[in-house]
């Protein structure tokens, strides 16, 4: 499967946010909520002691075959 959009919607602040590089680490406004990976891999940081929930907005591509 191919990732065409790694996003996420932190449930505190409700901002919506997009990883779209393979090391490119977003954080909310609220730093409730981290998404990382870009178009390589979808990895979440969420503050889950606080209370904190989020909303996966994540695309993928199940057509596409990435193997050999």
């Amino acid at each position: 499967m191919s990732i065409k959009k790694n996003a996420a919607k932190c449930g505190r602040c409700n901002e919506v946010i997009e990883s779209k590089h393979r090391h490119d680490f977003v954080t909310c406004s609220c730093g409730g909520l981290s998404v990382d990976g870009g178009h390589a891999y979808i990895k979440r940081s969420i503050c889950v002691d606080a209370g904190y929930t989020y909303e996966e907005l994540s695309e993928e591509d199940p057509e596409e075959n990435k193997e050999c």
